[in-house]
């Protein structure tokens, strides 16, 4: 049987990322002891009062349609966040709530782009990010970005790659999978492409509420920008919610109009119990969040601390986010191979850096996912294997 080209162009090395994932699973399963460093999934549990706000919702009845664009009440909350964050104000009607940041980049894309349109994406990019366009027909031109620069994006290099069929750009500060965030310098310099260019920039921000160093900056508050940026963010990381799906886009209410003819074509709607669940996770003081985010720091410093100096590792400390790229080109081996012989000899499921594009080849990248303990006893079977390859090179 037959199937549409579009099968093809949501497919590629990104969808084929996480079988290195699927295997550790598969050995779990087996009863082998491996430590899941592979997925960025929270191992903390959603703060409780967020779990009873769904329990009480559905106890109420709230199990019918909801507002497609989202709870009235809830898109406020998300745009009296969003002000209170980035200064710039939205009206609740510039919100539209989605079944979290994937589908909300998602809608974004089909709703900006159509076919031969080419958006600029730094690289290494959010394995997804790939399928995500070629959906919508749309051609991804790379941004390759240097390690030795923190993986952080170049205006000059975006500048470059600029032609007449590019349509928007998608920059995601803290990345994945770097964690490296952009300064207001550089995404001053961003804007300003943008405006000359005439240019949608979509500015995904999930990890925005684990940065560690810095400022984080929403690009839709530059002057010149409201009208061309799609915000996206969500619960998933911040509160612990990867598998509630919620998030949103913030835009231009043209755009908002647009997502929610789509949502009616395909989504109808989030349940109201979930967003009832989202609206006390945003209107509540949870100390959970703030204990959360001080645990992924310390964590990022125990990887970066334990695997610094050991032969053949080189950790590239993140700004933020819940990753950290470790360079493992000086042990012979490439990253997917490294990764294999990881998780088969020692125990540690991590995934290529390739995955997310070639700048990131010859790193791995490790999840912050599980607590200090175990991730003290991942980074010395990390150490262990990179030192036997080594000896085993120099035998």
């Amino acid at each position: 049987m037959r199937y549409s080209a579009l099968t093809q162009r949501i497919a590629g090395e990104g969808a084929a990322a996480w079988q290195i994932h699927d295997r550790a699973l598969e050995l779990r399963a087996e009863g082998v002891d491996v430590l899941l460093l592979s997925v960025g999934d929270p191992d903390f549990d959603t703060p409780l009062p967020i779990v009873h706000g769904a329990i009480d919702s559905l106890l109420a009845g709230d199990t019918h349609y909801a507002d497609v664009r989202g709870r009235f009440e809830l898109r406020r909350l998300i745009a009296e966040r969003h002000r209170q964050r980035s200064g710039q104000r939205v009206d609740p009607d510039q919100v539209i709530v989605l079944p979290g940041a994937q589908c909300a980049v998602y809608s974004v894309a089909q709703c900006l782009l159509d076919p031969g349109d080419e958006v600029i994406v730094a690289e290494p990019m959010y394995v997804t990010y790939e399928g995500v366009f070629g959906a919508c027909g749309a051609k991804v031109i790379a941004v390759p970005v240097r390690p030795e620069n923190g993986f952080r994006v170049d205006p000059a290099d975006v500048a470059a790659r600029i032609t007449p069929r590019t349509r928007a750009m998608l920059l995601n500060s803290p990345n994945n999978p770097s964690g490296a965030s952009l300064s207001l310098l550089i995404w001053q310099e961003l804007a300003a492409l943008c405006i000359r260019h005439d240019l949608w920039l979509i500015s995904d921000e999930v990890y925005s509420e684990l940065l560690y160093e810095g400022e984080h900056i929403s690009p839709a508050s530059l002057p010149g920008m409201a009208e061309r940026t799609a915000t996206i963010n969500s619960l998933s990381k911040s509160h612990a919610m990867t598998g509630w799906r919620i998030g949103w886009m913030i835009g231009p209410k043209p755009l908002a109009e647009h997502l929610v003819n789509l949502s009616l074509s395909m989504l109808f709607g989030l349940p109201d119990f979930v967003q009832k669940a989202a609206q006390v996770a945003l209107q509540s003081d949870l100390p959970e969040v703030t204990q959360m985010r001080e645990e992924y720091r310390l964590r990022r410093d125990l990887v970066c601390e334990r695997l610094y100096g050991c032969p053949g590792l080189q950790p590239i400390c993140p700004d933020g986010g819940m990753f950290v790229m470790v360079d493992v080109r000086q042990t012979g081996l490439g990253a997917q191979a490294f990764a294999e012989r990881l998780l088969e000899g020692y125990g540690v499921s991590v995934l290529a850096g390739e995955a997310f594009g070639p700048s990131a080849a010859g790193h791995i990248r490790i999840g912050l996912v599980v607590d200090r303990v175990k991730l003290a006893d991942a980074c010395a079977r990390i150490a262990l294997c990179a030192v036997q390859l080594l000896q085993a090179r120099s035998a």
